[in-house]
């Protein structure tokens, strides 16, 4: 299992952020998100507790589940089917208030289900494009709520 882990804050109040962010159609905003539909809305908003979402990223297909949506704090996701196979064991994004705005943390553990490459393709090459492509999305989260001086 490999852990990705990025971290940004945001010139932007949590609610704002947590929204942005806990809307994955926004992913679509970066290159390598192709599509994403939501499936099944969530219980309290459509992208909260319960909701399926469906992204195409260039790297596979990925089925997942909102399990924990607390705005403008956390929410949880678990990537239930993907191609190529994954085992995933959480996702968790986390919103803290600063001075300079919010403070993102998003983890998750994950690791490829394919025999004898696995692990090298994980550690080498899905690693560095997940970590790649979640500093991207909190990028454009951060170019869209609050322009200049993101960091």
């Amino acid at each position: 299992m490999e852990t990705i882990s990025v971290e940004r804050t945001i010139a932007a109040p949590a609610p704002a952020v947590f929204e942005w962010i806990s809307n994955a159609h926004n992913y679509t905003r970066i290159p390598l998100v192709l599509h994403e539909r939501l499936r099944e809305p969530g219980v309290d908003a459509p992208y909260g507790r319960g909701a399926v979402r469906v992204l195409i990223w260039v790297i596979g297909v990925f089925w997942e589940r909102i399990t924990e949506y607390d705005p403008p704090n956390s929410f949880e996701y678990h990537v239930y089917r993907s191609v190529p196979p994954s085992r995933h064991e959480k996702g968790r994004v986390e919103f803290t208030e600063t001075g300079a705005g919010t403070h993102v943390r998003w983890t998750t553990t994950v690791r490829l289900r394919i025999p004898f490459a696995g692990p090298v393709l994980m550690r080498w090459v899905a690693k560095p494009l997940l970590t790649y492509a979640f500093g991207r999305v909190l990028r454009t989260a951060a170019d869209d709520l609050g322009g200049a001086g993101n960091r």
